[in-house]
């Protein structure tokens, strides 16, 4: 056997046997044909990953939190969408929306979400809008595949790209409660 061709076959059998390995599982599971249909189960929100913050909000925090769902509203998202981009709120600012810090101040980081205009997020007046910063956050998470599905901290992360990656999941069970008492008000 030639050397091109033993490569293909090898390759087209380890593609098999991946396909095997990934879709095997899908399939073991799949309902048969003649199977009976059954009610489709509602998803439920992913259980909170470790122990959990929670802060006493003012009035500024709550109108932030009614903008960051009016905006994820406005987007089209579903209530996921917004418990995320409220705990990303409540890691980077506690839902206050920040200016210039001074000192203080992690690089140009600003508003609700601590983007940078410098890193692409906007100018400084429009990051420091509420709608404006929840869509650019919003904007992002989009991009990210599964991010429906995956924990909180990790769709958070990989559109904040932060320093310390899995402080967003403190904050999931909060803002899942605000969202609970916000969503339809």
């Amino acid at each position: 056997m030639n050397t091109i061709f033993r490569k293909s076959m090898l390759s087209v059998a380890g593609l098999a046997f991946a396909g095997g390995v990934f879709a095997g599982p899908i399939a073991a599971h799949a309902n048969p044909v003649d199977a009976k249909p059954v009610a489709a189960a509602v998803q439920s929100a992913p259980k909170p990953q470790g122990d959990q913050s929670r802060i006493s909000l003012n009035d500024e925090q709550t109108a932030n939190v009614k903008a960051i769902i009016a905006a994820t509203k406005k987007a089209g998202l579903p209530e996921r969408a917004a418990v995320i981009s409220i705990a990303t709120s409540l890691q980077e600012s506690k839902l206050e929306n920040l200016g210039h810090l001074g000192d203080m101040n992690d690089h140009d980081s600003l508003g609700l979400f601590q983007q940078r205009p410098s890193s692409g997020w906007g100018t400084p007046e429009q990051i420091t809008n509420p709608e404006y910063s929840t869509t650019a956050f919003l904007k992002g998470l989009k991009q990210v595949d599964g991010w429906q599905d995956m924990p909180l901290t990790d769709a958070a992360q990989t559109v904040q790209v932060s320093a310390y990656p899995d402080a967003y999941a403190q904050w999931e069970q909060q803002a899942t409660d605000l969202v609970g008492q916000y969503w339809n008000s």
